[in-house]
């Protein structure tokens, strides 16, 4: 087949991609080795935060204002892009607001409030309130948090809908998905890209494999560590018992390096992320293993069923900043999104989209994120992360 883009995975990053580029008259093939959905972007808490996956003083402090503020503008505007796409094709993703962050230790709780007076002060952002440990029962029903910060411009959503949302708005462009079409190889200049079955012509092509892209491409699988991440669903919970657990509806996640997420699905059933393992299994029983994480979080929730448990693969990347770039002028990729991919693999579409319509700046302002290879490359670094974050994990435990 002939294109003039053909994209390497149907994941948030391919599918708004596709999406994007369509819109602007181009002819797109997206190529998935599995489903639409199938990796990160089906499997993820559906939390969509706003900013980048580090925070904004650190970016300040590592590239100063200017860059740091285009950041901000951007992780902003992601946001917006979400919310915007969903508005505009329909997609029914259960898409609520506001995102709450937990201090799991007091040590944290003036970083927490200097960071709101730090965004208020800084880059007049007024949409941030700290809470105070005495004010914690207002915002969740569990005694173990010090402190909090509420987002009240963070979203969250349904991950597998919305990816199968920007799918259909994607084919309904003119887009063509080609599901079951693992890429095997791909040369030149037009892009020959070779599945098992066929192949496709392309003037340029984008990587969007994320965690998933394996072999594929050794030059930029280095800078990335995939992890596996899992999740369990509970029955759905009462009115009241929903009402202790969220009484905000939002999305919820605490400060510790192995971070846990949760959220009310739109049934009521508590959606609760937790625990992780760097090796290529998932534990044999994914709902126990997440089980022990949230009720250390909410105990009152012993006698309750756990209906479903899953888990997936992300991508992170050494300092947890996104890893966009080229590999040739007419080859393309994004990757890296460190557990911050919903918006931020989103607004990927819209900036390549400009990019490969020739407007480079922003697209270049991420490409030009310095994102280190992991030592010792893909050989070593999984007991390498292995080491690291069994000694954060420890860590949060003490």
């Amino acid at each position: 087949m002939q294109a003039d883009i053909c994209i390497v995975g149907a994941g948030y990053t391919g599918l708004s991609s596709a999406l994007h580029l369509a819109e602007r008259g181009y002819k797109v093939i997206v190529l998935e080795a599995q489903t639409v959905g199938y990796g990160a972007s089906g499997r993820n808490g559906g939390h969509v935060g706003t900013g980048q996956r580090q925070d904004q003083m650190y970016l300040e402090q590592k590239f100063g204002h200017e860059i740091a503020s285009a950041l901000w503008d951007m992780g902003l505007e992601a946001v917006d892009t979400v919310q915007h796409l969903i508005k505009k094709h329909k997609i029914k993703c259960d898409l609520k607001h506001g995102n709450i962050h937990f201090a799991h230790r007091a040590k944290y709780n003036g970083e927490l409030e200097e960071e709101v007076s730090f965004l208020r002060d800084r880059y007049g952002f007024e949409q941030m309130d700290y809470v105070p440990k005495d004010k914690l029962s207002e915002v969740i029903g569990s005694d173990v948090f010090h402190s909090a910060v509420v987002d009240r411009a963070a979203k969250h959503l349904h991950p597998l809908n919305f990816a199968l949302g920007l799918a259909k708005a994607a084919v309904s462009a003119g887009v063509e998905i080609y599901e079951q079409s693992q890429v095997t190889s791909y040369a030149g200049s037009p892009v020959v890209i070779k599945t098992a079955r066929g192949q496709v012509t392309a003037s340029e092509m984008i990587l969007a494999c994320n965690g998933y892209i394996g072999k594929l491409e050794p030059k930029i699988n280095g800078r990335i560590m995939p992890i596996n991440n899992f999740m369990l669903a509970t029955e759905p919970l009462s009115e009241e018992l929903a009402a202790q657990v969220a009484p905000l509806d939002t999305s919820m996640s605490d400060s510790r390096f192995v971070i846990n997420y949760w959220k009310l699905s739109a049934d009521n059933r508590l959606l609760f992320g937790g625990g992780e393992n760097y090796r290529r299994g998932f534990p044999s029983d994914i709902k126990n293993f997440v089980r022990q994480y949230m009720l250390q979080i909410y105990p009152q929730l012993a006698d309750t069923k756990i209906d479903y448990g899953w888990g997936g693969t992300l991508a992170i990347t050494l300092n947890r900043l996104p890893h966009f770039g080229r590999l040739q002028d007419n080859i393309w990729y994004m990757q890296g999104y460190s557990g911050h991919g919903v918006p931020t693999a989103t607004f990927a579409g819209k900036l390549i989209a400009e990019a490969i319509s020739g407007k480079l700046e922003r697209f270049d302002l991420m490409a030009n994120l310095p994102t280190q290879k992991f030592p010792g490359g893909t050989l070593l670094r999984w007991p390498g992360m292995v080491a690291g974050m069994l000694y954060y994990a420890l860590r949060d435990r003490l």
